[in-house]
């Protein structure tokens, strides 16, 4: 395994502990590979080793008993050890527990480190709920800025602005207090001069907001670009990526997701939002020892602090966590299960005491239906699935191929002109469209509305029949000029939609997928709800209608396809099942649709997995290089353990480092000549017989604190890794005892064990590296890397592609 953030010179790091992204997630040293050089990388090796020294007596000097600082911790793009890191906190926890029945005050910390991962939770879920509801106000309000400003007090969005005034319920979106931009510049609103104002100050606006979101990201924190849900699956699957979830990628992301949601651009802050949730628990993770000094501890944080995220973009905290549970999380314990719930539901209450939206509930897209739906609309519900399934698969292959475009490219070197670029073409063709126009989780909650008799909207203008009006029930009417007109616009913004949003995921601004894929569901949903609507009212008596659609009854409801087409293209761009048709019940209060819901998310699912097997983030996670061992695939081919092991034939052969016969000299120049993060030990050369396994950074750590602090190591002095070292002369220097940093149980597997099982033990156990043997003698070592290029090779794809970008 390599280690590329070795660099010789004093060892030390220059990124704090709250910088440190630790992504949990399965143990692979993804970036580093055995024979690739070292990345110039801001981290230190040790200093210069001259061997300078004093002689001494021949003593036996040992590490002191207290862990050095530094040792086990990981370097920048290094993966976890998991089996190592979940042993740490039994050890810490036995020793509480022991400590505990042994004063009061013992006890008393031995209660509060128990109730500190609840603790925890409670901030975590504060803190993401109070961010969340403060980008919900602020993004409504610059949505609005775009088209005007209220006279009342500037900081109004136009609801909020018009919520005193005397106008009457048709014309409540034209108070006095709002004006337009036309009517604060020229004193009307009128004519087709005002119109082309309010047209440029609209893109005017787009274009401020998407440049300062691009110019924040590239100048303070370029990680706080894009969804941030692949690499938040890789960190979960134990990688580490130092800044990624410190407090400068949370405050930048936190402003450039306002920013880039208020320009109008085909993106949503749900998937940013998770980020900003982890990032929250990263870094409240410092608060508490047992957090900070833990890495697979730390993921378990990570994967609640990723259920509250979205419990807090959707109003759904139940979702939120099947969410983490399905999509995110690589390790999810029953405990971490309990704490998701309990983070999600503070996160959810917290939002809800905020209510950002006025309406006294978690969500904007809050719907009633009054109409239960029949089992022959389960046809056009599958059509709506396999719709979903097409558009999942078209997106996925269509935007990974222009982000392969943007990395392989110029096109990556001027990230300001490509957001400029796509921020001027989506606002020039969004404001002549008012359902474009408009932001597009309102756009979402028009389609999902069900008609009644005081809507206003031009997809409500039927011709009615008051006559037949019973209560709030409305029956099926026949389809006015303004929902002809409606069709014909929201035809044309699903095919802006469907384009724009290729090329809008993944420019250098935050940006979600989950609105933008609900509003093309939704979208094709609703002009097929309303096709289906006309084709019941005009033929009411053909036979597919005839025994539950008489006349003048309320029979189709458009909203539930609208709802049912989110689901579905949501599904067929994420490839989620369970959380997608949770969150979408929870998203719109509408339970008793569950099984519509189902029907069209497994259709999407098994439509878009006949084309494709990857969602996008997975597509994603690929694209990048990240080091993630996807536990959802299968791995059928006959190879060995020795067909992928290293060293291969024609390699030189494996460094190891000898338990008792080793100088420090001859331990550094390994260290010096070669980049792996980690080496075996063994007897002897001669011997191959397997001691245990020491990481590199421990070894450089240790050797030079053994140089400033204690007296006698030189250059010539023996390391030892025993508990009982060899007799030296009188006249040698002090031995070095280094049995403390020594892995005794590294994971082995024998030269004839089936590559299947490998891959299974490197997902299930999350290594970092495993030692292969031969009648126990030491034959190679397979990495995490390793594994992931012979998948990548058996699959006929470049194994090269496993490189971190």
């Amino acid at each position: 395994m390599d280690q590329k953030g070795y660099r010789r010179g004093s060892f030390q790091s220059t990124t704090s502990d709250e910088d440190m992204l630790e992504i949990a997630g399965a143990p692979m040293d993804f970036s580093m590979a055995d024979d690739d050089p070292p990345l110039d990388r801001e981290i230190g090796g040790f200093s210069s080793y001259n061997g300078g020294g004093m002689n001494g007596t021949s003593t036996m000097m040992g590490l002191p008993e207290e862990p050095l600082p530094g040792v086990g911790t990981y370097e920048d793009f290094n993966t976890i050890d998991w089996v190592r890191e979940k042993s740490r906190d039994r050890d810490r926890h036995r020793e509480i527990t022991n400590r505990s029945k042994e004063s009061t005050w013992a006890l008393l910390h031995s209660v509060s480190d128990a109730f500190s991962g609840w603790l925890l939770m409670l901030l975590i879920g504060l803190l993401a709920g109070s961010l969340a509801g403060l980008i919900d106000i602020s993004a409504h309000w610059m949505t609005d800025l775009k088209e005007g400003v209220c006279l009342a007090g500037f900081w109004f969005n136009h609801e909020h602005c018009c919520w005193k005034s005397n106008t009457t319920f048709t014309d409540r979106d034209k108070c006095p207090e709002w004006k337009s931009w036309s009517q604060l510049i020229l004193g009307h609103g009128e004519g087709a001069f005002a119109y082309i104002l309010n047209y440029f100050m609209y893109v005017i606006w787009a274009l401020m907001f998407s440049l300062l979101a691009v110019l924040l990201v590239k100048g303070f924190a370029p990680y706080a670009c894009g969804s941030g849900i692949p690499e938040i699956k890789t960190i979960l699957s134990g990688f580490i990526i130092r800044g990624y979830l410190g407090k400068w990628t949370l405050v930048i992301k936190t402003i450039t997701l306002v920013l880039a949601v208020s320009s109008g651009l085909s993106l949503g802050k749900e998937g940013p939002l998770v980020h900003v949730a982890c990032c929250c628990g990263n870094i409240l993770c410092h608060l508490f020892t047992k957090y900070r000094k833990n890495e697979a501890k730390r993921r378990e944080v990570l994967s609640a602090a990723a259920a509250a995220g979205v419990s807090v973009a959707f109003g759904a905290p139940i979702g939120g966590v099947l969410f983490s549970l399905e999509e995110v999380s690589y390790y999810f314990p029953l405990k971490t299960l309990w704490r998701s719930f309990f983070a999600a539901l503070v996160a959810a209450f917290t939002l809800r005491s905020i209510n950002p939206f006025g309406n006294s509930r978690l969500v904007l897209f809050y719907v009633e239906f009054h109409t239960p739906w029949h089992l022959l609309e389960l046809v056009p519900f599958i059509l709506l699935g396999i719709f979903g399934g097409l558009w999942g698969a078209f997106f996925i292959r269509s935007n990974i191929a222009w982000c392969r475009r943007r990395k392989t490219t110029r096109l990556g070197k001027y990230p300001v002109l490509e957001v400029l670029v796509v921020t001027a073409i989506t606002a020039i063709l969004a404001f002549p469209n008012e359902y474009t126009r408009m932001s597009t989780s309102e756009l979402i909650s028009e389609l999902f509305n069900d008609c009644g008799i005081l809507d206003s909207s031009k997809l409500c203008e039927y011709v009615n029949d008051f006559n037949s009006t019973k209560g709030d029930d409305l029956p099926d009417r026949a389809a006015g000029p303004g929902v002809y007109t409606a069709m014909w616009q929201l035809a044309l913004a699903l095919i802006m939609k469907v384009f724009i949003t290729i090329f809008t995921f993944g420019m250098k601004v935050p940006s979600g997928l989950f609105i933008p894929s609900m509003a093309v569901g939704a979208i094709a949903g609703r002009l097929l709800g309303v096709a289906m609507e006309q084709l019941a009212f005009y033929h009411h008596d053909w036979a597919i209608f005839s025994g539950w659609c008489s006349q003048g009854a309320d029979c189709i409801t458009p909203g539930l396809y609208a709802m049912v087409g989110a689901a579905a293209c949501l599904g067929g761009v994420t490839r989620m099942t369970v959380s997608l048709v949770v969150i979408m019940f929870e998203l719109t209060g509408g339970l008793e649709y569950i099984v519509p819901l189902m029907a069209a998310a497994m259709t999407s699912k098994w439509v878009a997995d006949a084309i494709g097997r990857e969602g996008i983030y997975d597509a994603h996670i690929r694209l990048n290089g990240y080091p993630f061992l996807e536990a959802k695939e299968e791995f059928s081919h006959k190879t060995r353990a020795m067909d992928v092991m290293r060293p291969r034939k024609n390699d030189p052969p494996l460094t190891v480092i000898t338990q008792d016969t080793m100088t420090v000299e001859d331990v550094e120049t390994i260290v010096t000549s070669t980049t792996y993060s980690g080496y075996p030990v063994v007897v002897s050369r001669t011997s191959q017989r397997l001691v245990g396994f020491v990481l590199r950074r421990d070894l450089i750590i240790s050797i030079e604190n053994a140089r400033k602090k204690q007296d006698g190591i030189v250059s010539t002095s023996v390391i030892c890794f025993t508990d009982y070292c060899p007799p030296l002369p009188p006249s040698s220097p002090s031995v070095l005892k280094l049995r403390g940093i020594l892995d005794l149980s590294p994971f082995t597997v024998t030269d004839e064990t089936p590559m299947e099982i490998v891959v299974d033990i490197f997902r299930k156990l999350g290594l970092r590296q495993c030692l292969v043997t031969h009648n126990g003698k030491l034959l190679g070592i397979i990495t995490k890397k390793d594994v992931l290029k012979h998948i990548a090779q058996m699959a006929n794809q470049d194994p090269n592609s496993i490189l971190f970008n």
